[in-house]
């Protein structure tokens, strides 16, 4: 089974006849066996070159950036091999008429809040006063059937996650690890600072699945069509983040996996260490190895392969052969 690499270190990726191979500023090297590798994540300050990255599109294996801020900057995104002429301009139709986008659009965000819901739920029957929250995203919940624009919907997505975050405290329940408010660039906190790190990786996460699929990235519903590169895998990454990310945050924190000596305050605000960087992903990457019973395929199923699955009924959406309806986690 494929799987990502994550390199923390400076150095540089090279390519050795059919081989690539990591060598640090010390000049050590470490090899990555390419047939199972899946993707590889650069956290470090890392050089490569043109013949490196035509190995990696000839292995169709994609390359994610992300600065020392653990902000993402981007994706080097291989040839597509699967992408489908017809299915693109099935996209782009779904896009262009305005009732079918808006259709796609409420999914996507009645998922994201029935999974949302199911988060409060779970940490509710474990004693957290979260009833209060519930009921104002139940609320909100209901209203989603009645936008009749994009911009409309994305208020009330907005409104339920503010809702939403005030939990954090209430779950979480650290001083330390006070939520407050989002903040973005800069987080301005401990909390804030790992959900926008979990967020990037979900987003790539995504982006690699989408890769696996005859769909194309830069044509979303939710989150606008424009000059952006990729737009779908942030609608779909919505239906995942409160059951993915957020539990793992949650996890962390809880169990002290991650404490207030695992982050740094830098000039562009707070940043995690790299010690805290890699128990995240390591913790993450068991959360999309972790199984659950599929009820329609009556067998059990990872998270990464849920994500799959969740692209694969989009496509059957956009080519009419049945309406496209959120995961809902029933834990």
């Amino acid at each position: 089974m494929k799987k990502p690499i994550y390199i923390f270190s400076s150095g540089e990726l090279k390519r050795k006849d059919n081989t690539l191979y990591f060598e640090n500023e010390e000049g050590q090297r470490k090899y990555i066996p390419v047939e199972n590798t899946s993707q590889i994540y650069i956290f470090g300050e890392v050089n490569i070159n043109k013949r490196f990255l035509e190995f990696l599109t000839q292995a169709e294996i994609m390359l994610h950036f992300f600065n020392r801020y653990e902000y993402y900057i981007g994706t080097y995104y291989p040839r597509e091999h699967l992408n489908s002429g017809y299915l693109i301009l099935k996209q782009a139709e779904n896009y262009l008429d305005p009732d079918k986008r808006i259709i796609l659009a409420q999914e996507f965000v009645r998922g994201a809040f029935k999974n949302i819901l199911q988060v409060l739920k779970y940490y509710r029957n474990r004693g957290k006063a979260l009833s209060d929250v519930e009921d104002k995203i139940s609320t909100l919940e209901e209203k989603i059937q009645y936008c009749s624009c994009i911009e409309e919907l994305m208020a009330i997505e907005g409104n339920a996650r503010e809702h939403y975050y005030k939990a954090f405290d209430i779950i979480i329940d650290k001083p330390e690890f006070r939520f407050v408010q989002r903040t973005r660039r800069p987080p301005e906190n401990y909390i804030n600072t790992m959900i926008s790190f979990g967020n990037s990786m979900i987003y790539t996460i995504v982006l690699s699945e989408i890769y696996k699929t005859h769909l194309d990235p830069r044509i979303g519903y939710l989150h606008a069509t424009n000059f952006r590169r990729f737009t779908l895998n942030l609608d779909v990454a919505e239906i995942f983040k409160p059951i993915i990310v957020d539990r793992v945050i949650f996890t962390l924190v809880s169990r002290n996996m991650i404490t207030k000596d695992d982050f740094e305050k830098m000039t562009n605000g707070i940043v995690m260490k790299e010690r805290a960087k890699q128990i995240f992903i390591e913790e993450l990457e068991n959360k999309l190895r972790t199984t659950i019973k599929h009820r329609n395929l009556g067998r059990h199923v990872t998270y990464r392969r849920l994500i799959r699955l969740e692209l694969y009924k989009l496509q059957k959406h956009l080519i009419g052969e049945e309406d496209y309806r959120a995961f809902v986690a029933k834990w």
